[in-house]
Order: structure tokens, then C-alpha cells, then sequence
């Protein structure tokens, strides 16, 4: 086999083994659900579980809200509403969505029960904002332009909104939440995945304002206003559960890996630091082992982060490839290729990208300078002209990214 569909047979394996279904079904039988119940599902994995849950509860479940990101929807579910909604940045059917949401959490009662499902994305998704969404837009762009991390990103973002930082959970009171959480976070805070809904704010209001402070952030006094203003604390109503995470990938990608007659070695599963630097230090390690007489696969999951430069196209794992093409460039028999899980990579149709020791002859042949690419941000169409995009289309899971160095030898 190629190196390129070695690549691909890691990349379905792992994403197999984080869809979401036997996550929740671990989840619910942890769960003492009452007979009949109602279910709000939020996030990129939102459609996907909806779809175990109802498979699993079937009838017990009377009304459903579903939001998720366009295209990740695959169909109609039964007594459920289905809501598509803009990533990473809100739009007004991101509101609309959270209106239907809050709209059923108000007509729950004393003795009601909501079945809450969450996953990644879910932060811009799942949206009433206490500022004119404009403003939001304009934050959440800072935001991800400076190089924040989802950490800082969430602190910030759940203090803008009328559903985040366990306000979602307040709403839904007197009625009991059983929230199922699948985890894109490194460390899995309740609070921050999707900026936490039902899940008590451990973040303040001081560390919220240093960040302001820390990326020079612009904000109107409506907005300052708001970061001074405490989130929910204690809730009493809601029990949450972390099912899934971006381990299970890892583990699943090194299994695969193995069986393909790589030996596999996990650097890490809290990948945290930009892009570019990643797929430099990968390189690194490729140019490290070039006298190996076996093949090894060195795995790294978690998030990486992008500093915008440019005004280009692309994403974290498509940035993260370009940027070890050079190190790559004249070895034997390798690649780098990183992912995420969820199929899109940023504000693309890719799932991420992949190169090789050709990668970057190809584009100088092309008159295509990566370095150039990677200052204007633009990974995207410089992977479009050699090949490198990898495409798998929304997955139904969501479960952070990962990164793979393959050293293939007889």
C-alpha cells in the first residue's frame, strides 16, 4: 500500500471509533432517565447523537430540538425539529436555533426532565446573545484572529450570551437536565466545551478582562459591561457526563496504525500550540528517524491554534500540513497528515491535509511558494494544487484533531 492510503485507513479507523453512538449509550444506562422526556442536541456531533439517542429511547423522547452546523445534518428524526446554523461564527439561524431551545426549556415544569446532548461547536451554534449579534461576530472574529485558545475563547464568549456559562440549565429549572457531553477540549472542562450550557462556570469575571487586556480585544461598554457580570456558579438541576474524547482517536489511529505494520508511538494527546510550530516539530522528528529499518507512526491529538496573517483559506490541520513540507522535503517514505475529526477544518470542505517528501517540489514546480501560502494563511489552495486536501465530509462526531508522522520501510 501507498503511504496516502495508509493515511486514509488510519483516518476512517479513528473517525469509526469516535461516532458518537456507543458514547451515548455508555452515557445514558449511567443516567436514571424517567419514562418520557424531552431532548435538546447541540453541536457538530448534534444530528449524530440525536440519532443514538433516539434509536436507544425511542417513543420516551416527545419533542426534540437538534442544532447543528450546515451540512451535517442527515436526515429527518422522529418528533424532532432540526435546526443548521453558522460555525465558527453565529449567524441569526444560530439564534433562531437557541430561540426553539429556550422556547421549549420555558414550557418544561416541576417533574419535566431534558435530555441535553452537546458537543463541539456548539458555542457558535447554539446562540442568544445579550449584544447585537453584529458585535458578536465582530468579538468572535477577534477573537480567532489573535491566537487565543478555545479556553480564553469560551471565557469570553459565555459571558455574551443568555444560553452559555449554565444559563441554558437555569432556563430549563425547575425540570432536571441530564446532560451527555462529548469532549473537545483538552482535559474536558465541563464549563468550557461549547462554552458550557449546563455546566457551572468555574471561569470568573477578572480572568475574563485579562484576556480583553492580554489580546488587545475591542469591545463596546455594552460588552465590558458584560464580562463584569457573573455567570451561573451552583445549579442544582443538571447532571452532566463526559462520554468521548480525543484519547479514543488516538488510541483507535495507533491500533490501525499498528496493524498496518507501523509501530506506533503516542506523543501526545493535549496537542497545544500553533500550527505552524507543529507541523515544524513533526518534520523535526521525521528527519530524526530517517535510518530506521522499520515503519513507525508518531501520533499527536489535541487543538492546534492559527495566527491570521493573511486573508487566505483554510484551517488548523490543513496549516499544520503545509507547514511541515519543507522538512519533509528529500526524505524517504514520508508524510504528515492531521485531521479533524469532525470532516471540516475551519471555514473549508476539508477534513485537513497531507504531504509528503514531494509535497513541496510539487509546488515549487507549480511557480507556489509554501511559505508565501502559510503567511497569507491560504493552506487551502495550496494543498488544492498538490493534492493534499483530505476530504471526508461531516462525520458526525467531534472529538479535537490529530496529527500523524508516518515512516513507511520495507
Amino acid at each position: 500500500m501507498t503511504l496516502r492510503k495508509d493515511a486514509e485507513t488510519i483516518i476512517h479507523a479513528a473517525i469509526a471509533s469516535a461516532l458518537p453512538d456507543q458514547a451515548v449509550e455508555r452515557a445514558l444506562s449511567g443516567f436514571h432517565l424517567p419514562e418520557t422526556l424531552f431532548l435538546v442536541s447541540v453541536g457538530k456531533a448534534g444530528w449524530q447523537m440525536a440519532s443514538a439517542a433516539s434509536r436507544i429511547l425511542g417513543d420516551r423522547i416527545q419533542k426534540g430540538i437538534v442544532i447543528t452546523k450546515y451540512g451535517h445534518s442527515k436526515g429527518p428524526l422522529s418528533r424532532m425539529e432540526i435546526f443548521e446554523a453558522g460555525h465558527p461564527v453565529p449567524d441569526e439561524n444560530s439564534i433562531r436555533a437557541a430561540q426553539a431551545a429556550r422556547d421549549l426549556a420555558a414550557s418544561l415544569k416541576e417533574g419535566d426532565a431534558l435530555l441535553f446532548l452537546l458537543s463541539g461547536g456548539g458555542s457558535a451554534l447554539f446562540e442568544l446573545p445579550l449584544l447585537p449579534l453584529s458585535d458578536l461576530m465582530d468579538i468572535t472574529g477577534q477573537l480567532l484572529a489573535c491566537g487565543a485558545d478555545i479556553t480564553e475563547i469560551n471565557t469570553i464568549r459565555k459571558r455574551l450570551s443568555a444560553v452559555k456559562g449554565g444559563r441554558f440549565a437555569r432556563l430549563c429549572a425547575p425540570a432536571r437536565v441530564y446532560s451527555v457531553i462529548l469532549s473537545d477540549i483538552l482535559g474536558d472542562p465541563l464549563d468550557m466545551i461549547a462554552s458550557g450550557p449546563t455546566a457551572p462556570d468555574t471561569s470568573t469575571c477578572a480572568q475574563a478582562l485579562e484576556i480583553v487586556k492580554k489580546y488587545r480585544l475591542k469591545l463596546s461598554e455594552k460588552a465590558l459591561s458584560l464580562l463584569e457580570q457573573e455567570t451561573e456558579h451552583f445549579l442544582g438541576n443538571v447532571e452532566n457526563q463526559v462520554t468521548g474524547s480525543v484519547r479514543q482517536l488516538c488510541r483507535a489511529a495507533a491500533s490501525a496504525a499498528q496493524e498496518l505494520g507501523y509501530r506506533p508511538f503516542l506523543l501526545t494527546d493535549s496537542l497545544c500550540c500553533t500550527a505552524r510550530d507543529a507541523g515544524s516539530f513533526l518534520s523535526s522528528i521525521a528527519r530524526s528517524h530517517q535510518d530506521t529499518e522499520e515503519s513507525l507512526a508518531f501520533l499527536a491529538g489535541g487543538e492546534t491554534i492559527v495566527r491570521l496573517t493573511g486573508s487566505g483559506l483554510g484551517g488548523r490541520s490543513q496549516e499544520l500540513a503545509l507547514a511541515a513540507s519543507p522538512g519533509l522535503s528529500g526524505l524517504s517514505n514520508t508524510c504528515v497528515f492531521s485531521f479533524g475529526s469532525d470532516g471540516t477544518d475551519g471555514p473549508t470542505d476539508a477534513a485537513g491535509g497531507y504531504v509528503d517528501q514531494d509535497t513541496l517540489a510539487s509546488l515549487q514546480a507549480q511557480g507556489i511558494s509554501a511559505a508565501a501560502f502559510l503567511q497569507n494563511n491560504d493552506a487551502y489552495h495550496a494543498l488544492q494544487k498538490c493534492g493534499g486536501l483530505i476530504m471526508t465530509g461531516p462525520t458526525g462526531t467531534n472529538v479535537n484533531d490529530l496529527s500523524v508522522l508516518l515512516i513507511k520501510r520495507p
